[in-house]
């Protein structure tokens, strides 16, 4: 694998930023603005004597280096917030278009793979931290992070070629060098039977392709079904002018949806209002949903 070029001491502040929640970094840039914005203007007391100067020239020298590096250091922190928000955009629509079509995973990119498996951990509860030491040809891709716990994660997008055991082997001894918890290797295609064999026993799980799409799908499930429940629950109270009557049940096969919250809807009939007397379609869930249709289906 090429080794990548060489960066300079602010574009490496970028990358460590942009790694870190931007509602993290943003107050970081505030701050690191605000104490060496101090260090430069605070005075610098002349020596009294000759055993003062090395303590004169050592607060000149640190306000020489806090100069230039009181609108560096910000700038750098506000550059890697602002690739944070973008970079966390793109994995969401990743996400999103992997969990509607389960193809999608065979075509993207090795860097979009690993992307894509980082924010399934992270929608997991993982704080996930994108080493940058992994590539198309093997390395640690991920670590993850979970109750004080930490989990290597190796990603390996091999459409057509089986992962051998060497590789679980090779994940295997990392974990014990680095004192990891557990391990995953996350790939797209399968993995031979000797590998499969080798992981069982140990802290080291083996996600394939399919397991992945699936992973994807019931995560994407879970928040949508988080956020129906955000929107029932915030809905505000529409006073009504019928009463629900929980006896009257349609027949079989004829109950619609309710349009908000997806429940089965009961036939009731008014007892106030204009409409008394007549039939209407309420959410089974009353009072928790107060949905209703006046139109009887055909």
């Amino acid at each position: 694998m090429a080794r990548r070029p060489k960066q300079s001491p602010f574009e490496d502040l970028i990358d460590l930023a942009a790694l870190m929640p931007w509602w993290i970094t943003l107050p970081l840039a505030l701050i690191a603005y605000l104490w060496l914005n101090s260090i430069v203007t605070s005075p610098i007391p002349a020596p009294a004597n000759p055993a003062d100067l090395g303590s004169h020239m050592s607060g000149m020298m640190l306000r020489g280096l806090a100069v230039p590096a009181q609108y560096f250091v910000p700038a750098a922190l506000v550059f890697g917030a602002i690739a944070s928000i973008f970079g966390r955009m793109r994995r969401k629509k990743l996400f999103d278009s992997v969990a509607s079509n389960e193809n999608t995973l065979e075509s993207i990119s090795w860097r979009e793979f690993e992307l894509l498996v980082g924010e399934a951990f992270r929608r997991k509860g993982f704080t996930v931290q994108e080493t940058g030491q992994g590539g198309a040809d093997g390395g640690i891709d991920l670590v993850l992070l979970k109750d004080g716990e930490k989990y290597l994660v190796q990603c390996k997008q091999w459409r057509r070629q089986l992962v051998q055991v060497n590789v679980v082997r090779e994940l295997f001894g990392v974990m014990a060098a680095e004192r990891a918890k557990g391990g995953f290797i996350v790939i797209s295609g399968r993995f031979t039977e000797d590998a499969k064999v080798f992981a069982q026993g140990k802290n080291l799980r083996l996600i394939e392709g399919a397991e992945l799409n699936e992973m994807i799908r019931q995560s994407r499930a879970a928040v949508a079904r988080q956020n129906s429940q955000a929107t029932i629950s915030k809905a505000p109270y529409q006073p009504t002018s019928v009463t629900p009557d929980p006896l009257a049940q349609p027949p079989r096969g004829t109950q619609p949806i309710c349009p908000t919250c997806h429940a089965p809807m009961v036939q009731r009939v008014a007892k106030r209002g204009s409409n008394v007397g007549n039939t209407f379609w309420g959410c089974s869930q009353y009072p928790k949903c107060k949905t209703t249709r006046n139109e009887m289906p055909a």
